[in-house]
């Protein structure tokens, strides 16, 4: 008896097996293809690269690194405290507002920084006359840091403030109780409760700051990603571009690694939320207080915004025809169908997580997230290699030149965003639910439409407006992988912003920031992103 249900059990579950090895075999082929590529090595090639910019370049990506984790750990973390624990003027509005960064993406905030702040901009023409030297916002790392801390900082932001909001307010009393000061219960109570969530967000953050190619082109300032965008352009080595690959894929290891190290063993049990700020100020520090908020978000949205809708004032005339209309449904459907794709797959394997719960199979996932760190110029370049192998394979052309590889490249490079919110939901379904259900006779498709699908509704849609948003901003895969004619808003911004045609470039930013807007419109309706 038990070997014929041992048997009826392989039977049943070899198909999901098969798909399981299918869908992280799928995400990984990339990968794959990077590491084949130390099979030959080019000596005379990295000891040039070592004799010329390799120093530099660990150098320069270790200050950026450094320079937007200290950056969106300060902002990130602070400004949830701030709005989670003190009473302010506006303070529910700024908790929301705070998020809008997400919509902004880090090139056009770049090139609005270079417009209004480079020697020929608005703010060093009104320094001038006031006898204020030059200074150059391209030199060093403070420029490309600046702008990505404050593009990025809401990833810690929303995690930070949510792992405080769902703190206990009988253990904040406690400590208040015993003689703690605000100051000493963020240090010795709250932060080290949040440390779990403060870290992801954090690995977040640096893993986009590793992909991001488009700032740091802007500043000039070189990095691995602008090193292996030359090395594939100057050196025409398809190989060299895929080893310095792998060594990004090892730091990206390396921070996923410190996050679920981080988070360790601990269970994410719901706190009841803090209802009111267990803090109260002073009034001439409330008013403070939201001045300092105001000002963060004067100079990541308010004075961009302002610059654009100039800019776009000035262009638009000459810039506005019927192409735009395309390029914005182009925009549109793919980032939509893209979203659908990959939340449909992150479902799937966390399904089948869920369902296989072992460390091979937790290992294997974790691999297939590492796409997530993965510059889309390279992501790019091992799709087409992995294309071209499929072509061959199954003597066709059908493979390269259509939506199939773009896709898959979205599915690589963003399965990690569509992952965790998935997962955190599906964590949280009681076993004794499901039991429940069962017992009341519930069946199989019954329990998915009644049960699950309810209960995950909020990830699914969380990780869709998430994927949504990625996709649209999403440049340097979306420009070598696209179909003939299939241009978006975000390759119309690069195309401008290359040849440094800011006021130009303002119009489909503004139109790509709107859908941003619009996407944290929905998910804060829906009670998603409050």
């Amino acid at each position: 008896m038990t070997r014929l249900h041992a048997l009826r059990q392989m039977v049943i579950w070899t198909p999901a097996w098969l798909l399981l090895a299918t869908l992280v075999l799928l995400l990984l082929l990339p990968s794959l293809h990077l590491l084949s590529s130390w099979q030959e090595i080019d000596t005379e090639l990295w000891q040039h690269f070592a004799d010329s910019f390799l120093s530099e370049l660990l150098v320069n990506t270790l200050l950026l690194v450094v320079a937007v984790a200290f950056g969106t750990l300060l902002l990130g973390v602070g400004l949830a405290w701030l709005v989670v624990m003190y009473e302010f003027p506006g303070r529910r509005w700024l908790s929301w507002l705070l998020l809008l960064p997400f919509a902004m993406p880090a090139y056009v905030l770049a090139f609005v920084f270079l417009g209004t702040f480079d020697y020929g901009g608005t703010f060093q023409q009104w320094l001038r006359p006031y006898g204020i030297e030059y200074f150059d916002i391209r030199e060093g790392v403070f420029g490309p840091a600046l702008v990505l801390t404050l593009v990025f900082y809401p990833y810690v932001y929303l995690l930070a403030r949510t792992a405080f909001a769902n703190q206990s307010i009988s253990m904040i009393e406690s400590a208040r109780i015993l003689g703690c000061s605000p100051s000493q219960v963020f240090w010795r109570v709250s932060l080290p409760l949040a440390r779990p969530a403060i870290a992801a967000g954090v690995s977040l953050a640096l893993m986009e700051t590793l992909a991001d190619f488009g700032t740091v082109a802007l500043f000039n300032y070189s990095t691995f990603t602008t090193a292996i965008y030359s090395v594939w352009e100057d050196f025409r080595s398809l190989a060299a571009a895929a080893q310095l690959s792998t060594l990004l894929l090892l730091v990206a290891l390396l921070l996923l690694g410190v996050e679920k190290y981080s988070r360790g063993r601990r269970s994410f049990v719901q706190q009841a939320r803090l209802d009111q700020p267990p803090f109260s100020l002073k009034v001439w520090q409330q008013w403070f207080v939201s001045g300092l908020v105001w000002f963060v978000l004067l100079v990541v949205l308010i004075i961009p915004v302002i610059q654009l809708s100039i800019w776009a004032y000035q262009s638009v005339l000459a810039e506005w025809d019927s192409r735009y209309l395309e390029w914005f449904n182009s925009t549109l459907i793919l980032s939509i169908s893209a979203a659908l794709a990959t939340v449909f797959m992150a479902l799937l394997l966390n399904v089948l997580r869920k369902r296989f719960a072992s460390r091979p199979l937790r290992t294997a996932l974790l691999l297939a997230r590492l796409g997530y760190a993965l510059p889309g110029i390279v992501l790019a370049i091992g799709i087409m290699a992995v294309m071209a192998w499929f072509n061959s394979l199954f003597a066709t052309t059908w493979f390269i030149g259509g939506l199939f590889a773009l896709y898959l490249a979205y599915m690589v490079r963003f399965i990690a965003v569509a992952y965790g919110p998935i997962e955190s939901r599906l964590d949280t379904i009681r076993p004794s639910v499901i039991e429940a259900a069962r017992n009341m006779g519930a069946g199989s498709v019954r329990l998915v439409w009644e049960i699950y699908l309810p209960l995950l509704k909020p990830g699914l849609i969380a990780a869709f407006i998430l994927v949504f948003l990625d996709i649209s901003k999403e440049l340097p895969a979306t420009y070598l992988l696209r179909p003939f004619g299939w241009d978006t808003l975000a390759i119309r911004i690069f195309e401008l912003s290359a040849e440094a045609l800011y006021e130009r470039a303002a119009v489909p930013s503004l139109l790509l920031l709107l859908m941003g807007v619009v996407g944290l419109l929905i998910l804060r309706r829906l009670n998603l992103f409050k």
